[in-house]
């Protein structure tokens, strides 16, 4: 091919194809082409959130580039990660998996097409990719290896069709966790934030985690329930002052694989582990528990139960009592009393059910599930209008949109405001009522209400990571800087694997304290884990004026508009709940000098 007239560049191409499309095909054609054509209608957006372009989408490939192979890499992992979670909707043998390629290289470039070697490569790359998995040239490893904090595994030198020279290639594993040719570890680059549980001591209380139990269902789409179910158990074990109990997202970090108690027990920083299964078919459930000594493996106690789906919540608090005598943990009278509070939660099987799914959505952090699980809070209230933990979480996704910045109408809050109120009408024990009144006196920079809100939903639910996360952020919005960021630290012991809004705790504090490379980290991993997330941006843009790197400052905040092209400072500056004038005029002033206006 003559390259007269053409334009040549580097580029980090991504070249993704779907793993088994020719067997999904041949089983069913048009459910994997609307598959197909929702997968990469997501692909193309997350793309986009990181700078890139979709070059060309030819069958099942779909081939982009963009402008550092940090970008390309960061987007490749969140495309795996949620690709993953919708599939894990959809039944097995419809599963659509991508495997991704990304390389550096010279390109050339004509009519937006690109072409040479750079992009084979990448499309050999791609084929040595497992499903579900990226791949990466030496060149592109060269440029992320002490950039993001994932793994990495070296596999060698690779003899790769119609190109002359082997290929030297790592799968990136997603995780901080690194294998290069001499096998020696690649640590993550900010370790002080998120503290290495294994040298924890352990509590001086009993301490569990309760691992997601095991859905024995023929429906794999019974999945939510079996998580549900292991939320509960948690949420009524975190109620018990007298115990340490590990958070939902970290312990859903074992879901799905064969783990061993003794490392988890280590992992984790905790003594016992509760693992089980959950078998539900039309209006039965059939629930096996033990609850094993991870330092010894020995059983302390397991039991099985049959029962009617409508004596759930007994069940459940059944399960609970058990764990609690087991532990030879004394109750408060204030905590017997809510174990039988639990029970009158709702009468209605169909709403719990629904309850349930609302969960599985509400947890993925998008502004797609997030309006998914708020029409089915709303269908658990309408089968059940005494259903007070339902209220409570219809009230999160308001105050959710309005937090993570997907909706900008001041009614939102307002709305997060009656649902709560509601909540407490029906039921004042609710402790997520009470945060997100917390949350809703913070806007209205009423700190002190906001304090106290999250200090009685705290009484209510102690070993809550979520709670003590939120009471921190407050704290530092107030400026008890230092108390703030402690608390958010106490809420990761509890949470070792917390979900990304914790970064974004962690950068506000160490922002505020003017430790800027940590805060950097911090919003930047945030961001990475979930791109909706823009606020990151901002903070990270303030940081570098900060800092003095105007350049870095321009791009970030260019990345602010991409993410809201409505950002307005002039908007938020008089909107900011910071209780200290100063703070306000600091990230007013930051986002200026970096020519937001």
């Amino acid at each position: 091919m003559a390259t007269e007239g053409f334009k040549r560049k580097l580029a980090a191409i991504f070249s993704a194809d779907v793993a088994g499309y020719s067997r999904l095909m041949g089983k069913d054609e048009e459910a994997t082409v609307r598959t197909l054509e929702d997968y990469r209608a997501v692909m193309s957006a997350l793309i986009k959130q990181h700078r890139g372009r979709v070059v060309d989408s030819p069958g099942d490939n779909l081939l982009a580039e963009f402008p550092s192979v940090v970008d390309a890499v960061q987007c490749a992992v969140a495309v795996q990660k949620e690709l993953q979670t919708r599939n894990e909707g959809l039944p097995e043998e419809r599963r659509m998996q991508f495997r991704i390629g990304i390389n550096l290289g010279d390109v050339i470039e004509e009519q937006e097409r690109l072409y040479g070697d750079g992009v084979n490569i990448t499309a050999r790359l791609e084929a040595l990719a497992d499903p579900g998995g990226i791949c990466v040239s030496k060149t592109a490893f060269d440029h992320i290896e002490s950039k993001l904090p994932l793994g990495y595994e070296y596999i060698g030198q690779q003899t790769v069709k119609n190109i002359s020279r082997p290929v030297d290639a790592y799968k990136v594993m997603m995780e901080a966790r690194v294998t290069e040719k001499d096998e020696k570890q690649v640590r993550e680059p900010i370790p002080l934030s998120l503290p290495d549980q294994a040298d924890s001591p352990l509590p001086d209380k009993p301490s569990i985690v309760v691992l997601p139990f095991t859905n024995m269902s023929n429906d794999p789409e019974q999945e939510y329930f079996s998580d549900g179910m292991t939320e509960d158990v948690i949420t009524d074990l975190s109620k018990v002052s007298g115990l340490f109990v590990i958070a939902r997202n970290s312990a859903f970090t074992y879901k799905g694989r064969a783990v061993k108690v003794r490392d988890v027990g280590r992992e984790l920083g905790v003594r016992y582990v509760l693992e089980g299964s959950v078998r539900k078919a039309m209006n039965r459930v059939r629930i096996a528990a033990q609850l094993i000594d991870a330092a010894t493996e020995g059983h302390l106690w397991a039991e099985r139960y049959d029962r009617d789906l409508d004596d759930i919540f007994s069940l459940q608090d059944e399960v609970t009592q058990n764990i609690v005598s087991s532990l030879a943990v004394r109750l408060t009278e204030d905590e017997k009393t809510l174990r039988t509070a639990k029970c009158e939660c709702t009468v209605n099987p169909d709403a719990y059910d629904l309850y349930l799914r609302a969960l599985e959505y509400l947890n993925r952090f998008t502004e797609k599930t997030n309006q998914q699980a708020r029409e089915m809070f709303r269908e658990a209230i309408n089968l059940d209008p005494a259903y007070a933990q339902a209220h409570a979480m219809l009230a999160e996704t308001y105050l959710m949109e309005w937090t993570f910045g997907w909706s900008l109408d001041p009614r939102t809050l307002e709305k997060a405001w009656e649902w709560s109120q509601a909540t407490l009408g029906l039921d004042a024990s609710v402790p997520e009522a009470h945060s997100v009144m917390g949350e809703i006196y913070l806007w209205k920079k009423e700190h002190q209400l906001a304090v106290s809100e999250f200090q009685e939903a705290l009484s209510i639910s102690p070993n809550d990571a979520n709670i003590m996360a939120g009471l921190g952020s407050v704290m530092t919005w107030a400026g008890d800087y230092e108390e703030g960021l402690s608390l958010i630290n106490r809420a990761i012991r509890l949470n070792p694997v917390p979900p990304p809004y914790y970064s974004w705790f962690l950068g506000h504090a160490y922002y505020l304290l003017n430790q800027h490379e940590n805060a950097v980290e911090m919003f930047e991993r945030a961001f990475r884990l979930n791109p909706d997330w823009w606020p990151s941006q901002v903070f990270s843009t303030i940081c570098f004026v900060e800092m003095g790197r105007m350049d870095d400052a321009g791009a970030s905040a260019e990345k602010v508009l991409e993410g809201q092209p409505t950002f307005s400072v002039e908007y938020w500056e008089p909107n900011m709940p910071y209780k200290n004038q100063g703070d306000v005029d600091r990230w007013a002033d930051g986002l200026r000098r970096a020519g937001l206006k």
